[in-house]
């Protein structure tokens, strides 16, 4: 790779050549002053170069590479022009939001989302009406393309959005076998926040004299993130207190969201059972679950009616949790670069965030790896020093509700809030997030409303029909 790239940070949307209904867009957005990872890239990808970008997860590179492909679009052009392959689902699932929200000024824009965990049929009904942009996971997309179902003969960019999660994941030849059938002649843009070695293979193969760019992550004991400021505190554990030393963390600091990383499947769930034993709401996030079982878990998190979320590293790839008020390294990673990208999902927003590490005497060389990497030291903190904060057990905020029925009763977030500011009676403020899947639908409701709640719509009507519903207590642990 070349050596960092040095950029101003300060430089602003306007200075690109952007069509005015996108430069109007953008300002819309909130969009004004470019991440390092923009500013570094975005030239170039707008020039048509194809690139090998190196940045940290959360550095704003779905705009970089949104608005170059959404540059080379015509939306007259009823076929797919631009794919994107990304590790899991729930990273495909945001970064098809953020694209949807980039291409408001393009007129339009068809964008599709095709993952494995979904079925089959919808997909294909979507892919016979036409689309603009794919993004997906790479065996889904392979399942497609054997079917014949997806074509991609106007392709003109392709992206690789965390190219090396998977490679991580084993999804090396089915990279392989996706990029086969794309146009030789097209734009090729990766993204990695490594560089290992299958990155170099795969872009010797596949891309026409890239441009390097590297954006290097800052994460210092009060690092800033990509909007925000990280404190990191360190503290010594025995490896027999590390489970509990979380609650004493956790009741000192009262964060009301949560992220704790576990290096093993096996320890998330004792995590997750300690937790519990104790009042917190906390669920686990593994290979082991099911896709329905997995988006259960980020729904209710994401609705902040579980205050930690436990997870293996591969399992947490792609996550983009609004307002994570901490980071747990339950166990310190022996990787580094990993460690970055941990704690790299607080502090976002321009919201201040906390990274919290256990280290045990002998994890003390996998922490000098990482204060070496970062330049700087961590600040040491004795856990018998933390007393519990006043306000009794920390509680999540909201509940979530599920209601029987989703997309295939067309229903939408707006009939779900009309319901409940409705006929059911309550305060928008007391309503958060709605999420619809295509067979149920997930409301957040305040705590104290959550029973109320579910007897007021249960006796209700939603697209006119009766509202089967329940509160999703820990039903997935």
């Amino acid at each position: 790779m070349n050596t960092p790239a040095q950029h101003d940070t300060a430089l602003a949307f306007s200075h690109l050549p952007l069509p005015a209904s996108t430069q109007a867009n953008l300002a819309q957005l909130g969009y004004e002053r470019m991440t390092p990872v923009q500013a570094a890239s975005l030239p170039a990808a707008l020039s048509g170069r194809d690139l090998i970008v190196q940045a940290p997860t959360g550095s704003g590179k779905t705009a970089a590479f949104g608005l170059a492909l959404l540059n080379r679009l015509d939306p007259a052009v009823w076929q797919v022009q631009a794919l994107v392959l990304c590790p899991t689902r729930e990273l495909a699932d945001q970064v098809c939001a953020e694209l949807r929200r980039l291409a408001r000024a393009a007129g339009n824009v068809k964008i599709l989302s095709l993952c494995g965990g979904a079925t089959m049929k919808p997909q294909r009904e979507s892919l016979a009406h036409g689309a603009h942009i794919v993004v997906g996971t790479p065996g889904r997309l392979m399942d497609h393309l054997e079917r014949g179902t997806l074509l991609l003969g106007a392709l003109n960019t392709l992206v690789f959005d965390e190219a090396d999660r998977m490679l991580d994941m084993g999804f090396f030849d089915d990279m392989v076998t996706v990029v086969k059938q794309c146009p030789p002649q097209r734009q090729t843009l990766l993204y990695s926040a490594t560089y290992p070695e299958g990155i170099a293979a795969l872009a010797a193969r596949f891309l026409r004299e890239p441009k390097s760019i590297t954006v290097a992550a800052v994460a210092t004991p009060t690092a800033e993130s990509a909007t925000g400021t990280i404190r990191q505190i360190a503290f010594e554990v025995a490896e027999s207190e590390r489970l509990h030393a979380v609650a004493t963390l956790l009741n000192h600091y009262r964060p009301a969201s949560t992220l704790a990383f576990c290096n093993t499947k096996q320890q998330c769930r004792d995590l997750v059972d300690v937790l519990t034993a104790q009042g917190f709401v906390a669920l686990a996030l593994h290979g082991d679950l099911e896709q329905r079982e997995r988006d259960q878990v980020l729904i209710r998190f994401a609705q902040r009616s579980v205050s930690v979320l436990v997870a293996t590293d591969v399992a947490a790839r792609g996550l983009d949790i609004e307002q994570l008020e901490a980071v747990i390294n339950v166990e310190v990673t022996p990787d580094a670069e990993v460690h970055v990208h941990r704690i790299g999902r607080t502090g976002r927003a321009g919201h201040d965030g906390l990274a919290l590490s256990l280290a045990s005497m002998d994890e003390m060389g996998r922490i000098g790896r990482i204060e070496l990497a970062q330049g700087a030291e961590f600040t040491w903190q004795k856990l018998a020093d933390l007393k519990p904060a006043p306000g009794g057990p920390l509680r999540p905020a909201m509940a979530t509700l599920q209601i029987l029925g989703g997309r295939k009763e067309k229903i939408r977030p707006g009939d779900v809030l009309g319901a409940c500011t409705g006929e059911a009676g309550f305060a928008a403020s007391q309503i958060g997030k709605i999420k619809v899947t295509e067979f149920h639908t997930y409301v957040g409701v305040v705590a104290e409303i959550a029973d109320e709640a579910v007897r007021r719509l249960g006796a209700g009507q939603l697209k006119g029909r009766k509202v089967k519903l329940r509160k999703l207590d820990d039903v997935v642990r």
